[in-house]
């Protein structure tokens, strides 16, 4: 083959795959993330999971996105009882806490969402002094009175695959919001999410 007739064929290959000979590949379109901040179903959501949900984002990027819902309260559990069933040490554990529903995903495990001032190996700070923990030993902590200063513990997270949630926000079923403590760790669950949707950020 000639050099040309190589040309032409290395130039139709080039084409089909997008690219233009002599031009740099465009890059993938940039994530506005959102993680640290509150994802809030708008009045138009149609999935009754997430219906009037407020939704703090732990991570988004072009893999993805993870986040906890914080206005699903289950209900309270002793403190000693939930360390029980969960195979730990809870003889000298007192008082409540309170479960809340993270998501769909693995609705059987817990994740602490908490302050910073509490850490350990399992930890990873999300922003702005609010961090996450995945592994329970965080109960043993708060039983010893050596937990974070603010804590929601929730069964389950709400999950994205690359490019899912760009489209429903594209679709008007999500609104971005400013978080922070006081609502994130806020019991008032009934006005969370006007409250949240009062913080709505708009993107120019």
């Amino acid at each position: 083959m000639t050099p040309r007739a190589l040309l032409v064929v290395l130039s139709a290959l080039a084409l089909l795959a997008g690219v233009v000979p002599g031009r740099a590949a465009s890059p993938a379109p940039r994530i506005r993330s959102l993680t640290g901040e509150l994802l809030v179903a708008s009045p138009e959501m149609r999935d009754p999971r997430f219906a009037r949900t407020v939704i703090y984002m732990i991570s988004h990027d072009a893999g993805g996105a993870q986040g906890f819902v914080v206005n699903r309260p289950l209900g309270e559990i002793l403190l000693a009882k939930l360390l029980e069933q969960m195979r730990m040490d809870g003889s000298s554990a007192s008082g409540k806490v309170r479960l809340n529903g993270g998501g769909p995903v693995e609705t059987l495990r817990i994740f602490a969402l908490h302050t910073s001032d509490y850490t350990s190996a399992h930890s990873a700070v999300v922003k702005d002094g609010v961090s996450v923990t995945s592994d329970p030993s965080i109960l043993l902590a708060v039983a010893a009175g050596k937990g974070p200063r603010r804590l929601r513990l929730v069964l389950g997270y709400a999950g994205w695959a690359p490019g899912q949630l760009e489209a429903e926000m594209e679709a008007g079923a999500w609104i971005r919001a400013a978080a922070d403590e006081s609502l994130l760790f806020d019991e008032d669950h009934d006005k969370k999410w006007d409250k949240a949707q009062a913080r709505q950020k708009i993107d120019l």
